[in-house]
């Protein structure tokens, strides 16, 4: 049984990281240049699931550089990411950061310029390559003008003098042209995703499926039409429509309901503690309509990070990938494996 700290908040953080005392993050690197690496640095310290970042140089024609020598080096600032794959997809990573770079401006952001100072996503792991590329071809396919971030493999990387390591935790007042508070807004544009009213609810859902997600029932083990389903595509919350799981984080538990690993993306659901039925278990919501899914459980498959999220099949609607663009979730394919 878990055990509870302070706060469920705290709890649900110490099961996502570690549900059995076990090693169970599935930890991935990147190395991100977006400019001045303090506000990188301090942007993604706040994303959950990055558990390590470091400040440096990279991809430079040297082995050895300093602050004072990249300009002849050519090495790119840059902030080395450590992230639990079982926790935050690198999809997100990616998308947080081209949240907070131009990625068509070349050697210069901010208001700072120079060589030093450009784009690019470095990688030493040939697993997150072609995810890389996929995503900046997504990315590239919105807009006309050409995306000047630079996809190499990582060479020649330097840590950085340990005065700018975390320096705006040092230095609050420093300089920092990334806004810090974006990291805690979502990712993408939940104006879209409406509220429906009790009353509206009552016309638009089945009775099952208004009393699973607004009375927080249970439907049925094996009852649901999404159990034994393994179709290609995104779940959203049958409430809001908000994107809640991708089909590449469902698997059979054999246990009668709907089971994911993780949501699709960290800011999808959210979590309260149920004392309900003589039991004490995690509830897991949406947290954009605060509907119930169902529970999350440690027992899931621990080469995905040990969670079980036992949901119910009412709760959720299921859009086909060669649906999403249509249906207005071209975003979130990225997502789906």
């Amino acid at each position: 049984m878990i055990k509870y700290i302070t706060t469920i908040i705290l709890a649900i953080t110490a099961l996502m990281a570690n549900p059995k005392g076990e090693n169970m993050s599935n930890l991935k690197e990147i190395y991100l240049g977006g400019g001045c690496f303090w506000g990188t640095q301090g942007y993604f310290d706040r994303i959950k699931g990055v558990e390590f970042t470091q400040v440096g140089y990279a991809n430079g024609k040297s082995k050895d550089t300093s602050y004072y020598e990249i300009s002849n080096t050519d090495h790119a600032e840059v902030v080395r990411v450590k992230f639990n794959a079982n926790v935050v997809d690198i999809n997100e990573i990616l998308e947080h950061y081209f949240r907070i770079i131009d990625p068509f401006s070349i050697n210069k952001q901010g208001n700072d310029i120079g060589r030093q100072y450009r784009t690019g996503i470095y990688y030493n792991d040939e697993s997150l390559k072609p995810i890389i590329i996929e995503f900046i071809r997504a990315k590239q396919a919105k807009f006309d003008k050409k995306i000047a971030v630079e996809i190499e493999p990582l060479k020649n990387y330097v840590e950085a003098e340990e005065y700018h390591q975390k320096y705006l935790e040092k230095n609050p007042n420093g300089y920092c042209h990334i806004d810090l508070n974006l990291a805690n807004k979502s990712l993408y544009d939940e104006s879209k995703f409406k509220l429906p009213s009790k009353d509206e609810l009552k016309k638009t859902l089945s009775d099952l499926e208004y009393r699973v997600t607004q009375e927080k029932a249970t439907e049925r083990p094996y009852s649901s039409k999404y159990d034994k389903f393994d179709e290609r595509g995104i779940y959203v919350d049958i409430v809001s429509k908000k994107p809640l799981f991708s089909s590449s984080d469902k698997y059979d538990a054999g246990c009668g309901w709907p089971s994911f690993t993780k949501p699709i993306t960290t800011d999808a659901t959210s979590y309260n503690r149920d004392l309900s039925y003589g039991m004490d278990r995690i509830e897991v919501t949406s947290r954009q309509s605060g509907s119930h899914l169902g529970h999350v459980f440690d027992d899931g498959p621990s080469d995905k990070g040990g969670l079980r999220y036992c949901i119910n099949g009412a709760s959720l609607e299921f859009i086909p990938y060669d649906e999403m663009d249509k249906r207005g979730y071209s975003e979130y394919k990225v997502y789906v494996k």
